[in-house]
Parts: structure tokens; sequence; C-alpha cells
């Protein structure tokens, strides 16, 4: 049954994403509106699977907020990374540059306006960020961080990427720091059914010296673990 319920969410998903990223790279030349829309569909598509295919239960403790804010979310699979656009709305998301390679893929997200993270460059590359990230927030947009800066095994707590203080510095925005559980579950190869939870936790507010503001997103995002 476990194979069975992955070779039909396999098929199902990239099949779908397929048909869903060349529609929103179609569409994006006449209407923004519309190529975004085709993104949120992709991430809601990606749910739906999860559900009918895998038979998995999406629970959220807490909500998005409205006024404009940095939400920090803890990564352990590829789920919360696609599941943004279906979770908030219109984020954009601090992304590695090596993902926007992609075929297709690359291309949307870049359009959609996700921000590209260079890790090894310098203070240039965090200032072009910086500015990248004000339009989108003057744009009305959440912004989307995972502070670890890698996927991480359920139940192991690291540091923090050093790029998060200086977005947090910089950005002057409150910080919401978002756990969620989906690494016993969607595995990179054979995943489970069960429950993902996504916890919400008390923005924190801009300002506070970077150790104690490390800790404080650090212990919420790994508080289902």
């Amino acid at each position: 049954m476990l194979f069975l319920r992955n070779l039909a969410f396999y098929l199902a998903f990239y099949s779908g994403s397929l048909l869903i990223t060349t529609a929103s790279l179609v569409s994006l030349p006449f209407s923004v509106s519309a190529f975004r829309a085709r993104v949120r569909n992709w991430s809601q598509w990606q749910r739906w699977c999860v559900r009918h295919m895998l038979g998995c239960e999406i629970v959220h403790e807490g909500a998005p907020f409205d006024e404009p804010v940095l939400y920090a979310i803890k990564h352990e699979s590829f789920f919360e990374a696609i599941d943004a656009p279906a979770l908030f709305n219109c984020p954009s998301v601090f992304a590695k540059q090596e993902l926007f390679k992609i075929p297709l893929w690359g291309r949307a997200a870049a359009a959609f306006g996700l921000v590209p993270v260079e890790r090894e460059a310098g203070a240039k590359a965090l200032m072009k960020m910086i500015r990248h990230a004000k339009a989108l927030i003057a744009d009305g947009r959440p912004l989307v961080i995972f502070p670890e800066g890698t996927r991480v095994p359920h139940g192991e707590s690291r540091p923090l990427q050093s790029g998060f203080a200086g977005l947090y510095k910089m950005l002057g925005l409150p910080v919401v720091p978002v756990a969620v559980n989906s690494g016993p579950i969607y595995h990179r190869r054979l995943k489970r059914s069960g429950r993902i939870t996504y916890r919400f936790g008390e923005p924190i507010p801009p300002g506070l010296p970077r150790a104690e503001v490390e800790e404080r997103v650090r212990e919420a995002i790994n508080a289902l673990n």
C-alpha cells in the first residue's frame, strides 16, 4: 500500500507540476495576476496530492499575519518549500541561487519574486538582496526564510545561518517563527501518511541583539521536535 500510494503521488504531482509550471510561463507575458495564481495552484496541487494520494492531514496552529513580517520557518523537507504560496498570500521566499538554474521552474521562480541567496558572496551581494527584499515589502508581500539554510532531520536543532541576523537587522521587521514537522512524513523517496503541522510562534520585535533573536527563533522553530 505504501508503495502504491507513493507511485500515485509521484505520477500525479510531477505530471501536474509540468503542466502547471508551463501554464504559468505561458500566462506571464499577458497577466501577472494570472501567473501568480498558477504558482499558487502548483502549491495547492501538492497539498491535494499529499492529502488524497498519501493520506496526510495538514494542520495550522495559528495563522499568518496581515502586516509585513519576516517568517522564519523550520526546514525538514521539500514540502514546506513548495507549500509557501499556498500557506501565505504571494510570498517572496529566500532561496538558494542554484535552484534558479532548474529548467522552467527557475524562470518561474525568478518571475514570481523569489530572492536568490548567494551563500559564498560577500557584503555587496547581501546589500543587493536587502534592496530586493525591501522592494517586495513595499509591494505588500510577506518574506519567508528558512534560517537553517538547508533541510534538517526531524528532532535535530542546528545553528542559524549568519545571513539571517543580517536580514533581521537591516530589514527592521518583526520575525514570526514557524515550526513544522514534515520530516517524518515527506521523505525524499518513500513518503508516509500522517499529520503535518504548522505552528506559528509569537512575533519577535525588531532591534534585538543577534544572540537573543537567534535563540528565540531557534527555540520556536524547533517547538515540534
